[in-house]
C-alpha cells in the first residue's frame, strides 16, 4: 500500500509540473500601455498610511443586465490564459465619498467631468482633481439613474441606466447646459436597452450596456437625429468566452479599458477584435482608503477610469470611494488554469 501511495504522489507531482510547463512564456505578454514604469508593487501614498478595509458591500448595486449571455468555458484554458497586470500607486487625491461614480473624464485644466448614479442622486459634475471640490453640478431628474460620460469635441454625452435616454451638454462660464436628448435602442435594434459605460476614441463614441458588447456610435449623427447612431459593434471575449458586465470605459492609446462590474478588475481590450489583452487587478487599492474620510456609505466596487494623455497619467476610483488614485501599470503576471481531473467512470 505504501508503494501504491508513493506512486500516486509521484504521478501527481509529474502532472502538476507538466501543467506548469504549459503556461505561456512571459515574452508572449501584450505590450504594456506606454506609461512611466515603476517598481512592481502597490504602494500607499506617502500621506496616507495603509489600512485594511473589507470587501465591497454592494448595498445599492443594480442587478444583472437584461439578457446577459452566460460565460463560456475555454476549450484550452492553459494555452490561452489572459495575463494579469499589477499596478503601483503614484499619488492619491480626495474624492467625494457620496459620489456613486459612473463615468470619469480627465480635462486639461486639471479636473474631471464626473457622472454619478442612483435615482434622486444622479448628476454631471466638474470636479477639481487636487481638492476633490465640485466646481459645477447638473442634477438629473429623479427618474433618471445616471451612467457613463464622454466628451466629443465641445459636447458632453451622458447615458442613463434604464431610462432609454441619454443627454448632451455643453460647459461654459462655470455651468452645464443641456442641449439635447437622444434615445436608445435606435429603431430596428433590440440592443442596447441599458446604458452603462461611455468613452470617445477621437472619432467615435464607444458604449457598453452590461452585456459583452461594445457599440461604436457616431456622435454627430446622434446629436443631429436624437437617436443613438450605432455604426458597428464587437463582442468582448477572453480565454473563457464572452466577458459580460462591461461598465465604465476609457480609451487609452488604442485600447479600451473597461471596469468589470462586481469586481476590482479592469479589462484591457482591443476594440478592433474585442479580445481581452490583459486584466488589471486593483483589489489592493481597497486597503488604501483612509477610514477618516469614509462617508455615510461604505466604498463599493471599483468604477471610474480617466486618462491624462498629455501627462501620460492614469486615474481610477470607485463608487463611494473617498480617493482618486493615479496609478502605473508595471508588471505582467500569467494566470495559469490547471486542468481539472476527469471524474472516474
Amino acid at each position: 500500500m505504501q508503494r501504491i501511495a508513493l506512486a500516486r504522489v509521484l504521478a501527481l507531482i509529474v502532472a502538476i509540473a507538466f501543467a506548469a510547463g504549459c503556461a505561456p512564456p512571459r515574452t508572449a505578454a501584450p505590450a504594456p500601455l506606454p506609461m512611466p514604469g515603476g517598481e512592481p508593487t502597490l504602494a500607499a501614498p506617502s500621506s496616507t498610511p495603509p489600512v485594511l478595509y473589507p470587501a465591497p458591500q454592494a448595498t445599492r448595486a443594480y442587478p444583472a443586465p437584461t439578457g446577459a449571455p452566460p460565460p463560456l468555458a475555454s476549450p484550452n484554458p492553459v494555452a490561452e490564459a489572459v495575463p494579469l497586470v499589477t499596478a503601483r500607486v503614484v499619488q492619491s487625491y480626495p474624492h467625494d465619498p457620496q459620489a456613486f461614480t459612473q463615468g470619469l473624464v480627465y480635462l486639461d485644466d486639471g479636473g474631471f467631468y464626473e457622472g454619478t448614479g442612483l435615482n434622486g442622486a444622479s448628476s454631471l459634475r466638474k470636479v477639481d482633481l487636487a481638492t476633490g471640490q465640485v466646481a459645477a453640478i447638473f442634477n438629473l431628474e429623479r427618474e433618471h439613474f445616471g451612467e457613463g460620460v464622454a466628451v466629443a469635441g465641445e459636447r458632453i454625452f451622458q447615458l442613463t441606466w434604464r431610462s432609454g435616454a441619454g443627454f448632451i451638454y455643453t460647459y461654459a462660464s462655470g455651468a452645464f447646459n443641456r442641449t439635447a436628448t437622444f434615445i436608445y435602442p435606435p429603431a430596428g435594434r433590440a440592443l442596447p436597452v441599458e446604458g452603462w459605460g461611455l468613452t470617445f476614441d477621437g472619432a467615435r463614441l464607444i458604449m457598453s450596456d452590461g452585456t459583452a458588447n461594445l457599440y461604436f456610435v457616431d456622435p454627430e449623427a446622434t446629436a443631429r437625429t436624437g437617436a443613438l447612431a450605432i455604426t458597428g459593434q464587437v463582442e468582448v471575449r477572453d480565454d473563457r468566452g464572452p466577458v459580460i458586465w462591461l461598465n465604465e470605459l476609457e480609451f487609452v492609446n488604442g485600447e479600451v479599458l473597461a471596469n468589470i462590474w462586481q469586481s476590482d478588475r479592469i479589462a484591457r481590450i482591443d476594440p478592433a477584435t474585442g479580445q481581452v489583452l490583459a486584466y488589471v487587478d486593483l483589489s489592493q487599492l481597497r486597503s488604501l482608503l483612509p477610514p477618516a474620510e469614509y462617508g455615510p456609505s461604505p466604498p463599493e466596487v471599483l468604477n471610474g477610469i480617466a486618462y491624462d494623455a498629455a501627462g501620460r497619467r492614469l486615474f481610477v476610483t470607485g463608487k463611494f470611494w473617498p480617493r482618486v488614485f493615479e496609478i502605473e501599470l508595471v508588471e505582467t503576471v500569467w494566470r495559469v488554469h490547471l486542468p481539472l481531473a476527469r471524474a472516474r467512470q
